[in-house]
């Protein structure tokens, strides 16, 4: 029968990169840094997050956001609409929504036909007219405000207000509106 022998090394003779309080080390930075890297990802993505689009009123207040590209929101005043089908160009009129509401299709009807509210004129360059831009609908628009008081949108998205109908205005009162 074979013997076997066992020999107890001294640390000295251990390669470095084999003793095990170095390669946790190295683990346990690593963990650290990776740990460290998402917790910055997720908190700089709420803080920036926090808030979908600023109103009208907040863009027209605060000077700072002149030339800035921001997103906005606001109610389409119908009766401003304005397509030139030949060079592409939408341009509108949006009325501040207040920034908290109870239901939205109500705040869509105070804030157009409120004629005190806030107003801003939109133009979108390079875009074909979408079907739901009318009456009453929520405009989110990504863009620049210029100089003129003009908001220069580069991205239009359109909440359909016919979506909000529970509390909305009688079909019957719009009908008489587009024929007078």
């Amino acid at each position: 029968m074979a013997q076997a022998t066992w020999e107890k090394h001294t640390s000295a003779e251990i390669p470095s990169h084999l003793k095990p309080g170095k390669n946790r080390l190295k683990f346990l930075i690593g963990g650290l840094l990776i740990l460290a890297a998402v917790a910055y990802l997720i908190i700089s993505g709420t803080v920036t997050g926090a808030r979908f689009f600023i109103t009208v009123d907040e863009l027209l207040n605060d000077s700072t956001y002149v030339g800035q590209t921001v997103r906005i929101s606001g109610a389409v005043l119908g009766d401003s609409i304005q397509y030139d089908s030949e060079k592409l160009l939408i341009e509108f009129t949006i009325a501040n929504i207040p920034q908290k509401f109870d239901n939205l299709a109500v705040a869509l009807r105070e804030a157009v036909s409120n004629p005190n509210v806030t107003q801003l004129q939109v133009r979108v360059e390079n875009e074909v007219k979408p079907d739901l831009l009318q009456h009453e609908a929520q405009a989110i628009l990504t863009g620049k405000l210029d100089e003129n008081g003009v908001f220069q949108a580069t991205e239009l998205l359109l909440k359909c207000p016919s979506r909000f109908e529970e509390d909305g205005p009688d079909p019957s009162s719009l009908n008489s509106r587009s024929e007078a």
